[in-house]
C-alpha cells in the first residue's frame, strides 16, 4: 500500500466548482503562502508540528498519571483530580456510554 506525504492534502477545488463552496483543509483562506514557501521551510514547518502532537500527547499523559497516581507528577499536584476508575476503559473491545454508565441491564 502506497501512501501519500504526510501533511500533503488534496485540493477540493473539483468538489468546490461542481457542488457547492467549501474551504480546503490546509491554509483555507490562503493566508499562510504555503504555495509561495521553499520546500526547507516547509520541511521545517513539518517537524515543528509533528513535535507539537508529540508534546500534546505527553501532556495528556501527564494529566492521566496525575489524576490517576497521586503525586507521580509534581507539577500538576494542586490541579490534578483524584479519578479512581480505569481511564483505559473506552480503548476496551467491549466499551460503550452504556456500560460506563451502568445502563445495561
Amino acid at each position: 500500500m502506497a501512501g501519500r506525504q504526510i501533511g500533503k492534502y488534496p485540493s477540493f477545488a473539483p468538489f468546490r466548482d461542481a457542488v457547492h463552496p467549501v474551504f480546503d483543509l490546509v491554509d483555507p483562506l490562503g493566508w499562510n503562502g504555503l504555495k509561495k514557501m521553499s520546500a526547507e521551510k516547509k520541511e521545517r514547518g513539518l517537524i515543528c508540528e509533528l513535535n507539537n502532537g508529540r508534546l500534546a500527547m505527553i501532556g495528556i499523559f501527564g494529566f492521566l498519571a496525575a489524576d490517576k497516581v497521586e503525586g507521580s507528577v509534581p507539577a500538576l499536584t494542586s490541579i490534578a483530580i483524584p479519578y479512581s476508575g480505569d481511564p483505559m476503559v473506552p480503548f476496551e473491545g467491549q466499551f460503550s456510554y452504556a456500560d460506563l454508565w451502568g445502563w445495561v441491564n
